[in-house]
């Protein structure tokens, strides 16, 4: 693709942009008068309702009653390590070193990206074949000396963030927000130094919220805020100023944007998927760091072109 295209694309999505917050202006003003508004009294019941669930269940009550754990071994091809994910459908999985008899990170969809960018950029230093070859402790050896911090500018977690089963909610939670992971391990060890770990299950915030949901379900007057649009609560990523939000921007694709965008738009934003809208922005679909992981099958990374193949071209291979 030309430097010209791509400049024209990224004028057409910022006039798009422009034309979005344009529409929106009416229906801001007239959702802030209709929308409810929660009290200070409710927030306050609600927050207090939480904080006591979240200290007082542990990480134990998000274990499944029958399921699998999956971890990958350090001296795995990279290569192999993703077509493993792949095929039994996660987006990451604890590493494994046998020399120290420990997990020792955590290898997952982010990592994949950032392989696919490197592979993309011209005069990389990897090459397909090197992927094939290189072990996950190679990776993570280049990622901790090239990658020290994030796009943000955040340090990337120099050590596996894990938790035991018996830790509260609370602090899995704290562990997942403070140390910007998606997953968190829930680790059992045998012995009180720690040795003979045994990988339980990845904990995650979206768990944790079913987690609550499920326990309020039936008594949601207990939790005010249950009973009103996600709209009324300053959460999430908002167009302009609809809802009230943080501001942070909301990231969206066309559908017929490249998979080099929709990879740097994942790293940028920081996000684990981007809604996909059509010309009304009207939302045909989501795309996610999983759908990343399809690359990984018969080795589809190593055929493609990310400014030339388009996020509906990848869902349809």
């Amino acid at each position: 693709m030309s430097a010209n295209s791509r400049v024209d694309r990224c004028m057409s999505a910022f006039q798009a942009q422009r034309e979005l917050i344009k529409k929106s202006t009416l229906t801001l003003k007239i959702f802030q008068e209709a929308k409810p508004r929660i009290s200070e009294s409710d927030l306050q019941v609600s927050r207090h309702c939480i904080s006591v669930f979240l200290s007082t269940h542990t990480a134990y009550e998000l274990l499944p009653e029958s399921g699998k754990v999956v971890a990958l071994d350090i001296t795995l091809p990279v290569k192999q390590a993703f077509h493993a994910l792949y095929q039994e459908g996660i987006s990451s999985a604890p590493v494994w070193d046998s020399s120290k008899c420990q997990f020792v990170g955590m290898l997952s969809a982010m990592d994949f990206i950032l392989i696919l960018k490197q592979l993309g950029i011209h005069g990389s230093n990897m090459t397909e074949e090197q992927l094939e070859t290189r072990t996950i402790a190679a990776w993570r050896e280049a990622k901790e000396q090239e990658c020290a911090i994030d796009s943000k500018g955040r340090a990337y977690p120099q050590h596996l963030v894990h938790a035991g089963p018996l830790e509260s909610l609370k602090d899995v939670a704290l562990k997942i927000l403070q140390d910007k992971v998606a997953t968190v391990p829930i680790i059992q060890s045998s012995s009180e130094d720690g040795s003979f770990p045994q990988l339980l299950h990845l904990a995650s915030l979206s768990e944790i919220l079913k987690c609550i949901c499920r326990h309020f379900k039936h008594c949601s007057d207990s939790l005010p805020i249950l009973q009103l649009p996600i709209s009324t609560l300053p959460i999430g990523a908002w167009v302009s100023k609809l809802g009230e939000s943080n501001k942070q921007p909301l990231a969206m694709l066309w559908p017929h944007a490249s998979l080099g965008e929709a990879l740097s738009l994942l790293i940028q934003a920081g996000i684990s998927s981007i809604p996909i809208v059509d010309i009304n922005y009207s939302l045909q679909d989501m795309y996610s760091r999983r759908d990343i992981i399809a690359l990984a099958r018969d080795k589809m990374y190593a055929r493609i072109d990310l400014d030339g193949f388009s996020i509906h071209q990848d869902r349809n291979c």
